[in-house]
């Protein structure tokens, strides 16, 4: 049985002008560069990358919380990036968001009883008692106890509050979830927490996930497919296995050597790439990973390479892909 496409990115860009002013037109960030995926009903796509790589400004665009300076985001048949704005609205029950930081995201006035039910305040056909009923449904899914009904964020650990985060995103019962580094700001021990609530989640209430991070431990564990980016362009797009397995560009293959191992008895051949990370004010020509490239040729700095197939699910955007 063949997989429902829930979301399909074509050349999604995003530019933003920096330093305007009244005798100054500014500078153009290219943030997101004409980035183009999938995503199917059930799976989870992972974007990995460096920060500042636009992982997170992609995840945005997807929601359409930020305006895209062009592209497509068709979200089941329906384009969201041309979308009016009352049309929107009633999507955005559909559509979640996860965000980083468990304790900025929370409006600290609030009780968890109004954080998480405050969607539902939006459907008058719900009586107060149907309301309450939800969640505390809700928080008994994401690991919550009856008595935190009436407490604030400061009354939880970093945790807590990260599942108070995933109680709100999923009150709504949304069908596409955009987990933005969920895990960074919490302990070891309670991200692998974290991680097993949203796998459970998504098996237990056929959610689609695309999860950002910069983790590749964490997203090995919880990806069905990882795309890599880097100065918002995508480089290589694969499946989990084919992609920890054989990794087809040199900026892949270098990310994945620096990642830690527990392994006992194993060491990584760590290679270390040469430079800094061009600004997006003025990105390289041809291949923008050419600069630090270690197997960089004539052509990469004069030809931008196109993202194509070269195996079945596995893309790559590279003129001298490895292991060709």
């Amino acid at each position: 049985m063949s997989l429902k496409t829930i979301l399909k990115v074509e050349d999604l860009t995003k530019y933003f002008v920096v330093g305007r002013s009244l005798f100054n037109s500014g500078e153009v960030v290219k943030a997101v560069d004409g980035v183009s995926f999938s995503l199917m009903q059930g799976e989870t796509l992972s974007l990995v990358g460096e920060s500042g790589c636009g992982k997170s400004t992609t995840g945005r665009l997807v929601l359409r919380l930020i305006p895209p300076t062009r592209g497509t985001v068709i979200y089941q048949g329906q384009d969201i990036a041309k979308l009016p704005a009352d049309k929107m609205r009633k999507l955005r029950s559909d559509m979640q968001i996860i965000f980083q930081d468990p304790w900025s995201s929370l409006n600290p006035r609030m009780t968890v009883k109004e954080i998480i039910g405050e969607g539902l305040r939006r459907q008058p056909e719900l009586s107060r008692a149907q309301r309450k009923k939800m969640v505390l449904e809700m928080m008994e899914t994401v690991g919550l106890r009856p008595e935190h009904y009436d407490r604030h964020p400061h009354e939880f650990s970093g945790g807590q509050r990260q599942r108070l985060g995933v109680a709100r995103a999923l009150i709504m019962r949304p069908k596409l979830v955009v987990a933005d580094e969920p895990l960074s700001a919490l302990d070891v021990s309670v991200q692998a927490q974290v991680v097993n609530l949203l796998a459970r989640l998504k098996r237990d209430l056929g959610l689609s996930y695309l999860f950002i991070s910069h983790d590749l431990a964490i997203v090995e564990h919880i990806s069905d497919r990882i795309a890599v980016m880097y100065l918002g362009k995508l480089m290589e797009l694969a499946s989990k296995r084919q992609l920890f397995a054989q990794p087809r560009h040199p900026y892949t293959q270098a990310l994945f050597s620096a990642a830690p191992t527990t392994e006992v008895g194993r060491e990584k051949n760590r290679i270390i790439l040469s430079g800094d990370v061009p600004s997006p004010l003025n990105p390289p020509k041809g291949c923008r990973f050419h600069t630090r490239c270690p197997l960089a040729q004539e052509d990469c700095g004069q030809l931008e390479p196109e993202f194509k197939l070269l195996a079945p699910g596995h893309w790559v955007a590279c003129h001298h892909p490895l292991n060709d």
